[in-house]
């Protein structure tokens, strides 16, 4: 069966957070917050970005603005406006590892990820990039979701097993800023324990391109300057 990772990206968001934080807390699992510094910037956003963090949950760097990915922002000002913004507004909540998920523009790796000048920001900072590899697409099909979400569990499962491994790892994207999906949420938690499926902290090696202990080769394909 799989290792199931949470992450929740785009939030916080003032009925979505609230909603999954009683929902994880019911089942007593905690997840991972990739939250955007526009919304740190209001009251709300940094109280709820404060309750994530007294409950026991991982607060990692989504961008300012999630607007335009970084591969692709031909600003002069791209890095401090969404990268080094959002990082100052983490430091005053957030002291664990610096963890920092790229705007994919619905879920796709690729170039369009990063520009050299962000790595070397993300490197010069001490970040470790976080990919996935389960976007259930919670923010078009809010109902949906949950058994496309299982599917995929299932299926990584499958091919892991396949290779001879033990168990697949799944790091899956929901959107927290979408409270009709996530509604569903307990019902996911409940059907993922059925499944024999179990939630983890951990990630796996094959989505963390980079880090402080180096990059590794895959990074190469998520990197693209700006405009290329």
């Amino acid at each position: 069966m799989a290792r199931v990772h949470l992450s929740f990206d785009n939030g916080p968001h003032p009925e979505g957070t609230p909603a999954v934080l009683r929902v994880l807390a019911a089942h007593g699992a905690t997840a991972s917050f990739f939250v955007l510094g526009q919304h740190l910037a209001e009251p709300w956003g940094a109280a709820l970005a404060r309750e994530l963090v007294a409950a026991g949950h991982r607060l990692g760097h989504h961008s300012w603005s999630h607007t335009v990915p970084l591969g692709e922002d031909p600003r002069p000002e791209a890095i401090s406006r969404e990268l080094q913004a959002t990082h100052e507004r983490l430091r005053g909540l957030w002291s664990g590892p610096r963890w920092f998920r790229p705007f994919g523009g619905g879920g796709h790796i690729g170039p369009h990820l990063l520009s050299p000048a962000a790595v070397e920001w993300l490197e010069d900072h001490d970040y470790t990039v976080v990919l996935w590899n389960s976007v259930p697409r919670d923010w078009e099909d809010p109902a949906g979701w949950v058994d496309r979400a299982l599917a995929e569990a299932a299926a990584l499962d499958a091919a892991a097993r396949a290779r001879g491994e033990a168990e697949a790892e799944v790091v899956v994207v929901l959107h927290d800023i979408v409270p009709a999906a996530m509604a569903g949420l307990d019902g996911f938690l409940h059907r993922l324990a059925a499944g024999g499926h179990r939630l983890t902290d951990a990630l796996p090696a094959a989505v963390v391109p980079l880090s402080p202990a180096g990059r590794q080769p895959a990074l190469a394909g998520m990197v693209q300057e700006p405009g290329g």
